[in-house]
């Protein structure tokens, strides 16, 4: 980590480096200079991400694209190295990328009021509705069969016949859980290859904590983490936004009686996120219930399957920590069945469908 920070431009000399923790894959620094200039340096899991040149070449053409349209988000800029590269190869298997630090900005990991969650929805509406006529198929898959639901079954099964880790036995209730509910979590994959739902570049990381707000006026300016941009499906968006933010617990609330859906959120999420994206089809207005069910059954699947697997996917600070997620995922699932009547009311109310 040392040496990468000495292969970027900096306005004077690193003196500190502080490690931000915020998500499950790569590693984030805060860098101070001498002259007291920020920026974020950030290691690039390779296990998830082998192909970090098109990750890169990912970022770079939707930033483009982006900055090419004009309007009021702002877009990250990465930085290149000293020897004008998109990022530093160490040689020892780690990348890194760095930017500008954003100055007053802020990154939630919970919505503190319900304008924070409003505030997001249109972020990431905006986001989408600005990228309505870029050429996806130049975007590549950066995570292969990444919200490919069917394809997490099968990566599931796999998991739970191979028991790497001799776990199978203790989680009975959670395969039993997640498999009853398969059919109906790969509807929209079906939706997708049938036609019926737009091929969109898509985030497909769409937690608060991907939004930087202003310090002071709490307002939105610019999505960050863009390492998942590739062909998906905006129901996809809205719904992991719903699952990470929309939840009255942490992702990895031990206590599940504290876990549930609020209505009020999905409200408010729904309404900022159609109003910035008046492009949406009908079809996906309505699935928007749904996109919030599969990505909220399929993350907790993706959880329990790293757990089988010995915790090689997901970063966890304590024994148990996927299987925890996955459990919280699961009880947010149970809850969505029980308020699925009020969420497809709330979202013909929003968007009159």
């Amino acid at each position: 980590m040392k040496e990468a920070i000495f292969r970027f431009p900096t306005e004077g000399r690193p003196i500190s480096c502080k490690q931000i923790k915020s998500g499950h894959i790569n590693e984030t620094y805060l860098i101070t200079t001498d002259t007291g200039a920020k920026y974020i340096l950030q290691w690039i899991n390779r296990y998830v991400f082998p192909n970090v040149d098109a990750l890169m070449n990912n970022m770079s053409a939707i930033s483009r694209f982006l900055r090419g349209r004009g309007g009021d988000m702002a877009m990250i800029r990465y930085m290149d190295t000293l020897d004008g590269r998109s990022y530093y190869d160490d040689g020892q298997g780690g990348c890194w990328r760095s930017y500008r630090f954003v100055d007053n900005s802020i990154c939630l990991q919970r919505p503190e009021c319900p304008e924070d969650f409003l505030e997001c929805a249109r972020a990431f509406g905006h986001f989408q509705y600005a990228l309505r006529d870029f050429p996806v198929q130049g975007l590549e898959e950066t995570i292969e069969r990444f919200h490919h639901t069917p394809d997490r079954f099968r990566r599931f099964r796999q998991a739970m016949e191979e028991n790497r880790a001799g776990r199978f036995q203790s989680v009975m209730p959670e395969v039993t859980f997640a498999l009853e509910r398969e059919e109906r979590a790969c509807r929209l994959q079906k939706m997708r290859e049938q036609g019926l739902l737009p091929v969109r570049p898509a985030h497909n990381d769409t937690k608060i904590n991907n939004v930087l707000l202003d310090k002071d006026s709490r307002k939105a300016i610019c999505v960050i983490d863009l390492d998942t941009v590739m062909p998906g499906l905006s129901v996809h968006d809205f719904g992991d936004a719903i699952r990470f933010g929309a939840s009255t617990g942490a992702e990895d609330e031990r206590d599940l009686s504290k876990v549930s859906l609020d209505l009020a959120l999905f409200r408010v999420f729904t309404r900022g996120f159609t109003q910035s994206c008046p492009s949406l089809t009908h079809a996906e207005l309505e699935m928007l219930p749904l996109g919030a069910y599969t990505m909220t059954l399929e993350c907790g699947l993706r959880f329990l399957t790293d757990y089988l697997d010995g915790d090689r996917y997901f970063s966890i600070d304590r024994p148990g920590h996927n299987l925890d997620r996955c459990r919280t995922q699961f009880k947010l699932v149970e809850d969505m069945e029980n308020k699925w009547a009020e969420m497809e009311r709330i979202v013909r109310e929003e968007t009159g469908i």
